[in-house]
């Protein structure tokens, strides 16, 4: 078994692990950082429940390494609101927007539209559509789920 030294920081907190050089990211979350809201569901790339922010930009923590994370700023699903617990701007939005319904793929969406918003402050339907392409979601029809990005972008989930 071959392994490495890593050392992250995951939801502004520096953690350090010694994992096989196969493990995942998403292993490494769930099973090592007990962050159980980064699900695994297709482990192919394509549903986008594993979505979480490497450095700034949604990847699908499925498809990556761990070790190919040493040292990078990783946020989760459970980094994403105020540490005080309330929900932030974009899971207020899924929230009063009804963007969910059995919640397994609620983590990897609301992480993608949390760093989509992030560059691209104001969009329009299409750049929204396009932004969740990579997401699937088998319960909700997405109209509650675009609402929300319309919302979370218009900051009527404040």
């Amino acid at each position: 078994m071959f392994e490495h030294d890593v050392v992250l920081t995951v939801n502004g907190e520096r953690r350090r692990g010694r994992i096989e050089a196969r493990k995942t990211l998403a292993d490494f979350l769930r099973e090592d950082c007990a962050l159980t809201g980064t699900h695994l569901g297709c482990e192919h790339g394509v549903c986008g429940a594993c979505t979480v922010i490497v450095d700034g930009r949604a990847v699908r923590s499925c498809l990556m390494f761990a070790v190919q994370a040493d040292g990078a700023d990783i946020t989760t699903i459970e980094g994403i609101g105020p540490a005080d617990g309330s929900l932030g701007p974009v899971q207020e939005a899924f929230r009063q927007e009804h963007g969910l319904q059995c919640g397994f793929c609620t983590p990897g969406f609301v992480v993608t539209v949390q760093a989509f918003l992030a560059d691209h402050p104001d969009p329009d339907d299409a750049e929204i559509r396009e932004a969740l392409s990579g997401n699937l979601c088998r319960c909700t029809g997405y109209q509650g789920i675009i609402a929300a990005v319309r919302a979370a972008a218009d900051g009527g989930a404040a």
